[in-house]
């Protein structure tokens, strides 16, 4: 069993939800896009929020900066998290415009809004979890998109919810995070979705 709940902490490591939530959001609006575009949106994804951060994360582990992708350690959080935010920026000004793909938009900036949460609690020595704020974030989309297209599919909501339970019980099991740093991980991945949901729902 604690193998099992250890493969979900990698299976939704937080540099995959974004490429998760871009996969959502086009399978939501398969008939606007081509499959051109749907195709274009999904590279640049890869490219900016995976491919940019492992090379990254590769660098820093060759230079001693950082010990393992899972971020353990408070201190060798901040240098990750500030480059997310520059990446995020990238995206939501020149990528994912507002015109084009709007609820995407505020998806991305909402996550801008929670990796810069997580970078200030650093700050504080509070090691509130990525995991957890990425999965509860996209979860809070994922509904909103729901409610905004008039799907009437509770379903994946559903999903999502059982798996921010099953990622933050992995994360206990693994003694990454105390039942606090959950709870801060879920606010900072809830809150900003939340008052952006606002602005597009």
């Amino acid at each position: 069993m604690k193998k099992i709940l250890v493969l979900f902490s990698y299976i939704f490591h937080p540099i995959f939800i974004s490429m998760y939530a871009t996969l959502f959001y086009l399978y939501c609006k398969d008939d606007i896009f081509t499959t051109q575009e749907k195709y274009f949106v999904l590279f640049q994804i890869l490219v900016i929020t995976i491919i940019v951060p492992i090379l990254f994360f590769m660098l820093l582990r060759s230079t001693g900066h950082v010990k393992s992708m899972m971020l353990p350690e408070n201190s060798q959080r901040r240098v990750p998290l500030i480059l997310q935010c520059f990446l995020y920026i990238l995206l939501v000004k020149r990528s994912i415009v507002i015109v084009r793909y709007p609820e995407l938009h505020f998806f991305f900036l909402g996550a801008l809004f929670t990796t810069i949460a997580a970078l200030v609690l650093s700050l504080f020595k509070i090691k509130a979890s990525l995991h957890v704020a990425a999965i509860s974030g996209f979860m809070v989309f994922a509904a909103g998109l729901n409610l905004h297209l008039q799907m009437q599919n509770p379903y994946w909501s559903a999903f999502l919810i059982l798996m921010t339970g099953v990622v933050a019980s992995s994360r206990l099991e693994m003694e990454a995070h105390t039942p606090k740093e959950l709870v801060a991980g879920l606010l900072i991945g809830v809150l900003p979705q939340v008052l952006f949901l606002y602005l597009w729902l």
